[in-house]
């Protein structure tokens, strides 16, 4: 599957559009103004933090709350409906719900351009995230209107994706000879650059594995490992986001979302901008330095009892490790599949916003 994004120039011509059409609508629409508005939602794993403190109160009670009532939305996850995470964007583009949020990377085989958004050390820090998301979501946003017949609400992140080994490591180099668990298609291809095994697993069964040691090591953010009880079955924890942010893209369906009164549709953009968006990227950091306290027992851990990983130093070798083989393999690797109008577009944003270039080989 090809896309058709447009050259820079006429691209640029059509985001000012969608901006301008932006502005048309009521932007002071206040909860009085808002009229009575029924919305389906499925959402991310409904057992981790960003579903339980920020999804789930979000559209289950603060959306109608501050509607007083007008809005009202039927809200689950695609794990409690039995779907797998790659479906929420196909059924959301036959307009199954009016609302889906996923992981990303779960449907870059539908959509190649979600790789631009998240890959391997290429935003070490929350500061770094923010800034290529906020570049390069415009580019995303068309691909989710030709891929899914939909269009982005929000980008948020989980914490920090980084290494959980059940044996000793003492810094990136250690990977190598090791099977670990990617959490997506470019942390594979680093894992495989590095000398280790990528190996592709359900989230799900990730404790099973590393106890029956099927896998060496797995890469999750530090909450959603603690949450889901890695910290009981790994002994060394390496905090390098080697799987980037994994990033939950909400978006709604086109045609329903057209369906809905322009007042509505300001209301639920502001909403989400300010007590959904702005909250989970406030959270990050602090929920991945979390995360680490709360997997190895050094520092703060309000969530329940600390496990007692071994915390292994990151090191400036393992960083500039990391670094050369995005720019040199990675990078490449992903321009070379998909269409060199992507690439550009990814140039101009993410690309210009992280420092680099990427040039298929």
């Amino acid at each position: 599957m090809t896309s058709t994004i447009k050259p820079a120039s006429l691209r640029r011509l059509a985001l000012a559009g969608v901006a301008t059409a932006a502005l048309a609508l009521p932007a002071t629409a206040g909860a009085a103004d808002v009229p009575a508005t029924q919305l389906s939602f499925v959402g991310s794993w409904s057992g981790l933090s960003l579903h339980k403190n920020f999804e789930k109160p979000f559209w289950g009670e603060t959306l109608t709350k501050d509607s007083n009532g007008a809005v009202e939305t039927q809200v689950t996850t695609f794990d409690q409906m039995g779907l797998a995470g790659a479906e929420v964007y196909r059924l959301l583009s036959r307009g199954v719900f009016t609302i889906g949020a996923t992981v990303a990377d779960y449907s870059i085989e539908d959509a190649p351009e979600i790789e631009g958004l998240d890959m391997p050390m290429i935003a070490p820090g929350v500061p770094d995230a923010k800034k290529l998301v906020e570049a390069y979501r415009p580019v995303l946003n068309e691909a989710f209107g030709k891929r899914f017949n939909a269009e982005i609400l929000a980008i948020v992140p989980y914490p920090s994706q980084i290494v959980f080994c059940n044996a000793p490591i003492s810094g990136l180099s250690d990977l190598k000879g090791k099977k670990v668990r990617a959490s997506g298609r470019t942390t594979a291809e680093f894992l495989n650059a590095l000398g280790a095994e990528g190996i592709t697993l359900a989230f799900s069964e990730v404790p099973a594995a590393l106890q029956r040691k099927v896998v060496d090591c797995a890469v999750t953010g530090s909450l959603s490992g603690y949450s889901s009880g890695w910290h009981e079955v790994s002994t060394h924890l390496l905090p390098m986001p080697l799987g980037g942010w994994d990033y939950v893209v909400t978006a709604a369906n086109k045609d329903k979302w057209a369906e809905i009164d322009p007042l509505a549709q300001a209301f639920v953009t502001r909403e989400l901008a300010t007590k959904f968006e702005a909250p989970v990227w406030d959270a990050a950091m602090g929920e991945t330095v979390e995360g680490i306290a709360c997997l190895t027992g050094k520092g703060n851990c309000g969530r329940g009892t600390a496990g007692k990983m071994t915390l292994v130093a990151v090191t400036d070798a393992d960083r500039a490790l990391a670094r050369g083989i995005l720019t040199d393999i990675i990078l490449p690797g992903w321009a070379a599949r998909v269409d060199p109008a992507v690439v550009t577009a990814w140039n101009e944003t993410a690309g210009a916003a992280s420092g680099l270039t990427a040039v298929a080989k």
